[in-house]
């Protein structure tokens, strides 16, 4: 199979998605010469398009779902890989329609499955420049069997840490505790309860910490106007780097700029809209070929960028558009989650991911938790209640002897 390399761009400012001496101990340069050295990551052609296609398909229908003036800071390879986590338990047509929502559906589980793998081990080691972490969890109701092949699959090709708990809220310090240690901190909560009726969450985090190859100098940060398509402006600190060299592309529609991290196979691509467009259909018109054209017309230029300094902390349910994206079933209670547990009536409650992201002098700083929740279908979130509102028996007993020390009946309480 014909291979290509993946080289995923883990940070964009609108979008995550794929592109772009002596004693033999080694001196500066030969260190600096060995953390230059690129780690290519291969996968076959058909899965890179796949990633891709998702990333772009995604963001579209995420667009819809959100005010024009709004911004948006996803990781589609985040939530790629969480509901890849979920197929491995769906069947028939829940299966299918999530297979067809990852772009996937050319692909069988064993491909998808073998290119998580790849992706999970790899890309943390692709630039020693960059940190980068890849985390799975599932967390699960200890009363709720989980089918063990679902689980040997989540170790094996999702490295997945599986925790039981009781789902009471003090879990949530436990769940909540794992998203922030994954993320350096940067997302300390993606829980606020557990709901009655849950029995399992996926989760995936990708974190990622990568300085610029040539860094904006500080003293040349300056305010500056930011001019927002309602026709108003905002004062910004604007960056600005004194022209360095940097790979320039036109499209129909927009200019891009790729700025480099570290080693200089993760990069950030910026797209700027020409004038009249907006760049929310700038995005809708790209696609996987598209955005593989236009990696094929970038040419070095010196070239002065400014770019604003910006930190965003956002939260996205995404059960909406991925029911536009065609994944309806499993939201119902007819979904096809046997893989999970072949009996219990299962249901996916929730997907959602929380993203953090800062852009600086220095480079980039962002993480994204996914958290899909899987609950019973038929099971009532209220606890039971036991309300003493009609006549009732009331006893004292010890309970060691079973001796009854005082019986009645309360008929009509009086104070």
């Amino acid at each position: 199979m014909k291979k290509i390399t993946l080289n995923l761009l883990v940070v964009t400012l609108t979008l995550l998605s794929t592109s772009c001496g002596k004693q033999n101990i080694p001196d500066e340069t030969e260190k600096r010469q060995q953390s230059n050295v690129q780690h290519p990551i291969e996968l076959a052609a058909p899965i890179a398009n796949a990633f891709t296609d998702f990333s772009f398909y995604f963001f579209k229908n995420l667009q819809t779902e959100q005010k024009t003036e709004d911004n948006i800071f996803v990781s589609p390879l985040s939530l790629h890989i969480a509901l890849g986590m979920l197929v491995n338990g769906a069947e028939a047509t829940t299966k299918s329609e999530i297979m067809k929502a990852l772009k996937s559906d050319h692909l069988s589980q064993t491909e998808l499955n073998d290119a998580y793998k790849k992706l999970l081990n790899e890309l943390p080691k692709a630039d020693p420049l960059v940190k980068l972490a890849l985390a799975n969890a599932i967390f699960y109701k200890n009363d709720f069997n989980v089918e063990a092949p679902f689980l040997n699959t989540m170790k094996s090709s999702f490295n997945a840490q599986i925790t039981g708990l009781p789902f009471v809220p003090d879990d949530l310090t436990t769940i909540n505790k794992w998203a922030s240690d994954n993320t350096n901190g940067k997302i300390p909560k993606v829980l606020n309860q557990l709901d009655p009726a849950l029995v399992m969450l996926l989760m995936n985090v990708l974190y990622f910490k990568g300085d610029w190859r040539s860094k904006f100098d500080k003293a040349n940060t300056t305010d500056q106007p930011f001019y927002l398509e309602d026709g108003t402006q905002k004062t910004v600190k604007m960056m600005k780097n004194q022209k360095d060299t940097f790979r320039l592309a036109t499209g129909d529609n927009f200019s891009a700029l790729q700025m480099p991290y570290g080693n200089g196979q993760f990069c950030a691509t910026l797209l700027l809209p020409k004038e009249g467009k907006t760049i929310a259909s700038v995005l809708n018109e790209l696609d996987a070929v598209k955005w593989s054209q236009l990696q094929s017309n970038f040419v070095t230029s010196k070239v002065e960028v400014g770019l604003p300094k910006f930190k965003l902390e956002q939260e996205f349910k995404l059960n909406n558009t991925l029911e536009k994206m065609g994944m309806v079933k499993a939201f119902y209670p007819a979904a096809e989650l046997q893989g999970i547990n072949k009996t219990a009536p299962l249901k996916v409650d929730f997907v959602k991911q929380n993203t953090f992201a800062a852009v600086d002098e220095v480079g980039t700083e962002a993480a994204a938790v996914t958290t899909i929740g899987i609950e019973y279908t038929s099971v009532n979130p209220n606890p039971p209640q036991f309300i003493c509102n009609r006549p009732f028996a009331f006893i004292i007993s010890e309970k060691t002897s079973n001796t009854i020390l005082f019986m009645g009946r309360l008929m009509n309480p009086q104070d």
